[in-house]
């Protein structure tokens, strides 16, 4: 902890743009990836446990078949605006940093430190940590390992991912191709499904549109965005995708196209397998449609399917999150060895270690406290929506204070697209604080920023005396 105080305090100096250098090593991140691999990281990661979670909560919040298919279709084009911003920024600042290299540059090291700080310790981790769980409970299903089968199950999943990062980007991506297109392909059963079994005649019947706009819209909203979310991860390996600067924005429209398609087609499934009132009442969907249709056979494959999903959502985050640690480690002395990239690996192997010994730690916390991963993930979302806010205010900022810099891409429509994306942030930045405070788990915000403020506190008083 010592150390890390003195990593912290060592960061408090620089302008914008121009942290103070860490000596980086002469190895660095290398054009390795090819369109194809960055997508297939970016579906990974995108494709996770939301969309076999949320399509009921849509639904009922919805209220109507219009308004549920008009949600995720709204969904899609804004997360689609602010790939587009994204885009930019990715392509005028290539960097392993991502959100972490463009907010340093708009605003300086005191902000992008504390979003260093929330990522590094929770928001990333708790989300790896949260879908190692998830991993563990339906691989317990198929195969028990005793009282403590999730926790285990969990704890060998960060290693085993750990060490396939370890041996390099190669094999990592190679792994997240296969797993990405099996994963694709599982939700492309559920449709099939879903369609070869469909509801009764006359049992689903489909409720009024109304008068208006309905009143939990934005609520649902908010999951059907979070269950798009982590497009906006492709920034960090904007300096490793092959093509030149305007691959990236390749990958990230093709990316939200293809999880659009298959969102699209999945909930319309879900639709014609079990009805709107089916589907609202449902806790299951998925399970629940493909044993309709094939039996229990079916509902076995979906609990693989579902280990599937996160295992691929963490394998891909687990890829990202450390491109965040080498970013700090090339920028702050005191972290220097976690900016060391391995050359002959494509990696930034202590960077990847670091990440996996805290994401342990929570995993072995949650262990003891039933529920604790979910609460700490509960709370980012807050932290997470007021960060991506600044980044969308960052790229005006950066206009600004760079306007000599190439642009290889620009926003279409600017400002209009940006001005979208920045107030569609603050809209989801309100509704998350308004989630967070019903469920509780805003003080656990407080405490991990009131900790981050103390410790840039600390590391203040430490430089100057």
């Amino acid at each position: 902890m010592r150390g890390f105080l003195l990593f912290l305090g060592a960061t408090m100096s620089g302008t914008p743009g121009t942290p103070e250098s860490a000596t980086p090593t002469t190895a660095a991140p290398r054009k390795v990836l090819s369109v194809f691999d960055a997508v297939m990281i970016i579906t990974g990661i995108v494709i996770g446990g939301g969309i076999f979670s949320f399509p009921p909560l849509v639904a009922g919040m919805t209220g109507s078949v219009e308004w549920m298919f008009g949600a995720w279709i709204f969904g899609a084009v804004l997360a689609l605006v602010g790939a587009l911003c994204y885009a930019e920024l990715a392509t005028t600042f290539p960097n392993a940093g991502g959100d972490y290299h463009f907010l340093t540059r708009a605003y300086g090291r005191d902000v992008s430190f504390f979003f260093a700080w929330a990522r590094v310790t929770v928001i990333t981790t708790g989300a790896i940590a949260l879908l190692a769980f998830i991993f563990g409970d339906y691989m317990s299903r198929v195969l028990s390992l005793g009282e403590n089968s999730s926790v285990i199950y969990a704890v060998l999943i960060v290693i085993g991912l750990t060490a396939v990062n370890i041996v390099g980007l190669r094999a990592s991506s190679r792994t997240q191709n296969v797993m990405s297109v099996l994963e694709v392909l599982g939700l492309l059963f559920v449709v099939v499904a879903g369609f070869v079994a469909p509801a009764a005649t006359g049992a689903a019947p489909v409720a009024p549109t109304g008068d208006g706009i309905p009143a939990l819209f934005g609520t649902a909203l908010l999951f059907v965005l979070f269950t798009y979310g982590g497009w906006n991860d492709a920034a960090y390996i904007s300096a490793e995708v092959k093509g030149g600067s305007r691959a990236i924005v390749k990958v990230l429209v093709l990316s939200l196209l293809l999880i659009t398609v298959v969102y699209l087609l999945f909930v319309a499934s879900l639709l014609a397998g079990l009805g709107f009132d089916g589907l609202k009442a449902s806790k299951q969907v998925a399970a629940d449609v493909a044993q309709k249709a094939f039996g229990s056979f079916g509902e076995k494959l979906i609990g693989a399917i579902v280990a599937l999903a996160a295992l691929t959502s963490i394998n891909a985050t687990m890829l990202v999150a450390a491109r965040v640690n080498y970013s700090l480690g090339q920028d702050w002395p005191i972290f220097r060895f976690m900016g060391r990239w391995n050359a002959r690996r494509d990696a930034p192997i202590v960077a990847l270690v670091t990440t996996s010994v805290i994401t342990l730690l929570i995993v072995l916390v949650a262990a003891v406290n039933e529920g604790g991963v979910k609460f700490l993930v509960d709370f980012t979302a807050p932290v997470f929506w007021l960060f991506i806010l600044l980044t969308g205010l960052g790229l005006f900022v950066l206009r600004f204070r760079y306007p000599q810099v190439a642009r290889p891409f620009k926003v279409p429509l600017y400002p209009i697209l940006p001005i979208v994306f920045v107030c569609t942030c603050l809209f989801l930045l309100y509704r998350s604080l308004v989630f967070t405070l019903e469920n509780q788990a805003i003080q656990v915000a407080i405490y991990v920023m009131l900790a981050g403020f103390v410790v840039w506190v600390a590391a203040r008083l430490k430089k100057s005396a």
